[in-house]
């Protein structure tokens, strides 16, 4: 399994190999190209040195601040997402031991399980823990029973609507389409 979601290899696999850059990842996606998001998490690696969750919820947050506000940005809201990257950590050291593959894999839980341990997380309302569920079904190996179902609309096989359906330049450019058209008709 290889996550193909920026365009950037280095990125991209840490995003293969790292469960918490994916989520950080994912929680950096709003209000920045899809891109953008998910190549923080390399950024924020590179600037800080930081890789686990622990470290990150621990790193000094004037220091984490500024390696957000570097050129070029890890988010065009440098202030409130590092905030909430660092929240999302300490959430994670607090809840899971620090292991954000833990949401997914602790208990063996099904699909409905994972949502609902998605949606407490700070930053991840149910779109987006939604997205993130159809990611790790449709490209990150998880096979709990109803994951489709739960992450509806976004878990349908063949779907262009999310960064779960990234998986090439040209999918890439489908669910673009997709999200134009989404906001054109939700404008008419």
């Amino acid at each position: 399994m290889a996550l193909h979601i920026t365009g950037d290899t280095a990125a991209d696999a840490l995003l293969t190999d790292n469960p918490l850059a994916l989520l950080i990842g994912m929680l950096l996606d709003q209000q920045v190209a899809m891109e953008t998001a998910f190549a923080g998490p390399l950024k924020i690696e590179q600037r800080t040195g930081a890789t686990d969750a622990t470290a990150i919820a621990g790193y000094d947050p004037e220091g984490f601040l500024a390696a957000f506000k570097q050129s070029p940005s890890v988010h065009r809201f440098p202030g409130s997402m590092a905030t909430r990257v660092q929240t999302l950590c300490q959430t994670l050291v607090d809840d899971w031991g620090g292991d954000a593959a833990a949401l997914w894999t602790e208990g063996d839980p099904d699909g409905a399980e994972v949502l609902r341990r998605l949606k407490k997380l700070p930053g991840f309302g149910e779109q987006k823990a939604k997205i993130f569920l159809a990611l790790l079904g449709k490209q990150y190996g998880f096979t709990g029973a109803g994951w489709r179902e739960a992450s509806a609309p976004y878990g349908e096989d063949g779907s262009f609507r999310s960064v779960a359906d990234i998986v090439s330049p040209e999918s890439l450019t489908k669910v673009r389409e997709h999200k134009r058209a989404m906001k054109a008709a939700a404008k008419g």
